[in-house]
């Protein structure tokens, strides 16, 4: 019986699973491709991310995600122009995205970004100044987790016109709290690198949260407090508590 189940929860939800990792893919190839090269572990890392998403193999368009990840691994089509299709895919599917809303899409890409950025265990400066273009580019996300907590980071990161090491580490570090890297080895330099760095807090450019007529979306494991409090207080503070995103 649970199997059935398993088969038809799967079937119910492929699509939701189809837009949300052709989203994450797209962003992926955004972070793999920020600092305008692609090596080896970062060609891995697409590898395992079409692994991840073999039982989507027949939707559409992911046979032919799969045929391009394959063409890259087996150097039968270099790996630029395997990421430059990847992306052309992506975009020609984009509009067949209607599950998610355009905000929960863009953040899932922002997902997808960083796994990019954390594809091959390294950050690089012009993949933090790109990915501030891109936050730029994306202010709309204002206000949601966790585009406004990255921004703020990777704004103090650059306010003195220079990243060291330790700043990189820090990004590294808040990266990994929501990216999931397929690679075991580069998972396993991530935390090496960034066991000593705690991130903690609420890092956000604009602190003053404003609860007035506003919905807040609590989802996760709270890390103090329980939910029916959290959910008092805001009503108490003028907000609307909810648990999941809608369009409204």
């Amino acid at each position: 019986m649970k199997d059935i189940d398993s088969k038809a929860l799967a079937i119910f939800t492929s699509k939701s699973r189809a837009d949300k990792a052709i989203s994450s893919l797209k962003g992926l190839l955004f972070g793999i491709n920020f600092d305008d090269e692609v090596n080896k572990a970062e060609i891995n890392e697409l590898k395992l991310w079409a692994k991840k998403h073999k039982e989507l193999i027949n939707r559409n368009p992911f046979r032919e995600f799969m045929t391009l990840i394959d063409a890259a691994i087996t150097h039968k089509i270099p790996t630029q122009e395997t990421i430059d299709d990847l992306y052309w895919l992506c975009q020609k599917y984009e509009n067949d995205n209607y599950y998610y809303n355009g905000v929960t899409s863009d953040l899932q890409i922002l997902q997808g970004i960083c796994h990019g950025i954390l594809a091959d265990g390294e950050i690089n400066d012009k993949e933090i100044n790109d990915l501030q273009q891109w936050l730029e580019e994306n202010e709309h996300l204002n206000s949601y987790y966790p585009y406004d907590e990255i921004r703020s980071l990777v704004l103090s990161v650059l306010s003195d016109k220079k990243i060291d090491d330790e700043e990189r580490v820090v990004l590294m570090a808040y990266f990994k709290q929501f990216v999931t890297i397929q690679d075991s080895e580069i998972n396993a330099k991530i935390e090496a690198q960034t066991t000593d760095v705690r991130i903690s807090g609420l890092c956000t450019s604009d602190p003053k949260v404003l609860f007035e007529g506003k919905t807040f979306c609590i989802t996760g494991v709270l890390k103090r407090g329980n939910r029916e409090s959290l959910y008092r207080d805001i009503v108490r503070l003028g907000g609307t508590p909810t648990d999941s995103i809608t369009k409204k």
